[in-house]
């Protein structure tokens, strides 16, 4: 049986997967202050049903996935459904993206179970700020464990989203923390995966303003060479230990050569981020699918991607307005 490619000949080899909708941070980009209506236990795929796809999506060619939420480590049982995957010899690398609220005592786990990486997702480092984000008070737990992650063998990267009158100010403090830590900070472009749809900004700060307000303060930006698929343009100021990106997600720059599939914590199976969802692989399973059906489905949808978020974007029935817990983070 073929592999997954489509049919601008991209190779699928990357799946992430959000294990559940519920987060315990409310972030102003991600959702409402009062949350989203989060879905019925029942709706969410079981661990045994995320492992059955991705030892399916694994034979055809998934070597990478990434599991996000919502925040996964609020479902129970989490890092147990870790190490069921961990046995899966066929996924050369398994990644983390949270908020870094509860993962503190499982570090240690992670790196026993041969975790390659951790998205740390943290919009500022300065205290009030970072808790008017979120509208939580969890600061001090999340940069505790940045400080723990960057001590650990993992490998770590800061997710930063850029929210142009929020924000903006620190973007040099964080690529100073790439100075004397060994950790890639990665910048962001605000999506309008809020719950409500884009919000209105004074000054869009997109990819090129982004890098153009980090050259003004540095002369010595070497590029760093990446693979092809990255979601990021990498760079690295001279002699600094770390590095910094910017992943350019809504002017969508980085398409040509996406590798890249998403199932969310209900099924609903993505081809893109900005898609409106393809078809449930849950309900698939659930009505008796065998693992070759699963495979021929995966086969013939992945054919189908769109060659762009543009053109995905165009495709829907609906606006862009769902929240990124509810998508996969």
């Amino acid at each position: 049986m073929k592999g997954l490619t489509d049919k601008f000949g991209r190779k699928i080899s990357y799946l992430r997967l959000a294990v559940t909708d519920r987060c315990n941070l409310r972030c102003q980009y991600c959702m409402p202050a009062q949350g989203i209506d989060i879905v019925d236990r029942k709706e969410l795929l079981t661990y045994k049903e995320m492992y059955r796809i991705t030892r399916v999506l694994s034979e055809l060619g998934v070597n990478k996935i990434r599991l996000t939420g919502g925040e996964p480590f609020v479902r129970k049982d989490f890092v147990n459904f870790l190490e069921s995957l961990s046995f899966n010899n066929k996924l050369k690398e398994i990644n983390i993206t949270t908020n870094g609220a509860l993962i503190s005592n499982h570090i240690d786990k992670l790196v026993e179970l041969g975790i390659n990486a951790i998205n740390l997702s943290i919009d500022s480092l300065q205290e009030e700020k970072f808790n008017e984000i979120t509208r939580r008070n969890v600061f001090k737990d999340v940069y505790q464990t940045l400080e723990k992650l960057e001590e650990s063998p993992l490998k770590l990267k800061l997710n930063v989203v850029v929210q142009s009158g929020v924000n903006t100010d620190e973007i040099i403090d964080f690529i100073e923390l790439s100075k004397n830590k060994d950790i890639a900070v990665r910048f962001i472009e605000e999506m309008p995966f809020n719950g409500k749809g884009q919000r209105t900004m004074d000054e869009v700060w997109n990819f090129n303003k982004i890098i153009n307000h980090i050259r003004n303060h540095y002369t010595s930006i070497e590029p760093v060479l990446s693979k092809k698929s990255s979601t990021s343009k990498n760079y690295k100021i001279s002699n600094y230990k770390g590095t910094f990106g910017i992943i350019p997600a809504f002017t969508r720059t980085i398409c040509n050569d996406c590798d890249r599939i998403r199932i969310t914590s209900t099924g609903l199976f993505k081809n893109c981020l900005f898609d409106g969802g393809v078809f449930n692989v849950r309900d698939f399973i659930r009505n008796g699918a065998s693992d070759n059906e699963l495979k021929e489905l995966f086969i013939s949808t992945v054919h189908r991607k769109p060659k762009n978020g543009f053109i995905a974007e165009a495709a829907r029935k609906n606006d862009v307005s769902e929240s990124m817990s509810t998508i996969g983070g």
